[in-house]
Parts: structure tokens; C-alpha cells; sequence
């Protein structure tokens, strides 16, 4: 057994293994590949385990750009197969992973950990925080498309300029729940990771505009005939209008159209809101993640 870096050849067996450990994700081949090829910056890395040749062991590691808080990283979906488990390749990749965001001078760290890696992550220093539900819902079943109210439209993301649709994106997501305040992603960040995943459905993703300004948004990722409902949003002077459902149940429909047969999402376990929304549109939760924190140990004194 042992542990290498990633490389862009690696996706396809990468996505495998990812579908086995997580099969509610959605990142498909392409995406993955684009991401070992060309990261996020400088600072972001990917180990693997291989054991007789296949890979079998995952996570990357990184400090946290998008947000203002200082020497804050993630050590992000470390995983390993189930039928190799228990033989060193968690440990590995997480030993990897802390050396790797302490030579950044990274302390406190974030990962999100399964129900049955708690342990494991506890017997690293880490505690869990917030509960992160993910939910799953056949397009077939998607409600019908509600009336806009009156002089709001509904368009694609295909049609957006991408500054103006970054400009809601930051202004929308300033007060989204969860441990780290993404507050701080610059508009490369955003470009990188958004509006260039080549798994971003630019026609199935959707805004909605009033007064011909985006007032709410959201967007689809998709691999397959499967789809990840990402980041769906609404301007805060705008919010009780009922706008983000019908962002998001116009695009469930026009992924439908495009041959997508089944939507998984997420949602922290505050966001109260949205997981109404989402129960309304008939998503059906199928596991929780928990979003753990833990504290690097400081370097040693030379």
C-alpha cells in the first residue's frame, strides 16, 4: 500500500471510488480531471492509496480561499474503500494532508466526515460541529412550474454575463449557514470553481430576474443522466417571494429535458428555509455528513 499524489489520469478511477463511498455525489470524470489538471491554486493538493495497483484511498487538502478568517484549511472527502479499510490507508492520507496544510501554516482544519467515520476523525483531535443533509429526488416527480409573479423572468445562465452573475452570487451567499463565512471568494475563485466547471449546466442552471436584475439563482452540475442541485440563492431584499423555488424548479425541469433523471443536493441542518423548499419539491433525504473541526498541532520549534 502507499500513497502518492494525484494525477489528472487518475479521474476515472477516482470518480469509481468516490460513487462507492458517496453514491449521492455528483462529480463526473471531466470535472475531476479538470481539477487534478489545472487546481484551484496553488495551495490545493490531492493525495491517493493504491493497494496492488488500484486506487483505493482519496482526499485533497487545502486552505480555505473563500473565506476571511486567517490560516483556516479542509481536509476535504478523505475516503477509502470499504473492503480496504482498516489497514493504514485513512491514516495515510490524513498524515498527508496535516503536513501538507501545516507547511502552509495552516492550523484549524475542517472535513466533512460519514456517520461511521466519526471515530476516526475524533481520534484525530477532531470534533463535530454542523449536520449537513443530503436529499435526493427523481426529476420525473418535480412539481409543475409555479406562474412568476408579475414582471419577473426566468432565464438561463447561458444567456448571463459572468460578472453580473458573480456580483448575486457574493451578494447572496454572504449569510450562508455553516462554520466558515464564505465571505472572502474572489471573482477568479468564483470563476474557477463555478462558472468553469466544465460539470456546470449553464442551460439547466437558472435565474431569475426583476427589473432585468438577478434577484435569485441556481445552479446545476451535471454527470450523466445524474445532477447536483448546487448553489441556489435569493438576494436578501427578495427573499419570501417564493423566487428560489421557482429558480430551482424551472431548472429541475429543464435538466429533465435534457435526458437528467435524478437530483441530489444538500443543506446545512439550520437552513431552515431551504430544506422546506426542498421537502415542497418532493427531495427525499438519503444520509447526513457532519462538518468536523480540529486544530493542528503547531510546528516544532527548529
Amino acid at each position: 500500500m502507499r500513497i502518492r499524489n494525484a494525477v489528472p489520469d487518475d479521474a476515472a478511477a477516482v470518480v469509481a471510488l468516490r460513487a462507492e463511498v458517496y453514491p449521492y455525489l455528483v462529480r463526473g470524470v471531466a470535472s475531476t480531471r479538470q481539477m487534478l489538471a489545472d487546481p484551484p491554486d496553488g495551495d490545493w493538493t490531492a493525495f491517493v492509496v493504491e493497494d496492488g495497483g488500484q486506487i483505493v484511498g482519496w482526499t485533497s487538502a487545502f486552505r480555505n480561499i473563500t473565506t476571511s478568517e486567517a490560516d483556516f484549511g479542509e481536509i476535504s472527502l478523505l475516503h477509502v474503500h470499504p473492503d480496504h479499510r482498516r489497514r493504514g490507508a485513512g491514516a495515510l492520507l490524513f498524515d498527508a494532508a496535516s503536513r501538507h496544510l501545516a507547511a502552509l501554516g495552516v492550523r484549524r482544519v475542517r472535513a466533512w466526515v460519514q456517520g461511521e467515520s466519526l471515530d476516526f476523525a475524533r481520534g484525530r483531535g477532531f470534533t463535530p460541529s454542523r449536520e449537513l443533509r443530503y436529499s435526493m429526488l427523481e426529476t420525473r416527480l418535480a412539481p409543475p412550474t409555479p406562474d412568476a409573479p408579475a414582471g419577473v423572468g426566468v432565464v438561463p445562465l447561458s444567456g448571463l454575463d459572468e460578472r453580473v452573475l458573480y456580483t448575486a452570487y457574493v451578494a447572496a451567499s454572504a449569510d450562508e449557514p455553516g462554520d466558515v463565512p464564505s465571505d472572502a471568494i474572489s471573482f477568479d475563485t468564483w470563476r474557477y470553481e463555478v462558472w468553469n466547471n466544465v460539470g456546470l449546466d449553464k442551460d439547466a442552471s437558472t435565474a431569475v430576474l426583476d427589473g432585468g436584475q438577478i434577484v435569485a439563482f441556481t445552479l446545476v452540475k451535471r454527470d450523466g443522466e445524474r445532477m447536483w442541485s448546487d448553489m441556489t440563492a435569493t438576494l436578501p431584499e427578495h427573499r419570501g417571494r417564493g423566487l428560489a423555488r421557482l429558480a430551482k424548479i424551472v431548472a429541475l425541469h429543464r435538466a429533465a429535458a435534457g435526458g437528467v433523471t435524478a437530483s441530489y443536493t444538500s443543506n446545512d441542518e439550520s437552513n431552515a428555509p431551504m430544506l422546506a423548499i426542498n421537502a415542497r419539491l418532493g427531495y427525499r433525504p438519503v444520509t447526513v455528513q457532519w462538518s468536523c473541526l480540529g486544530t493542528l498541532p503547531a510546528p516544532e520549534a527548529a
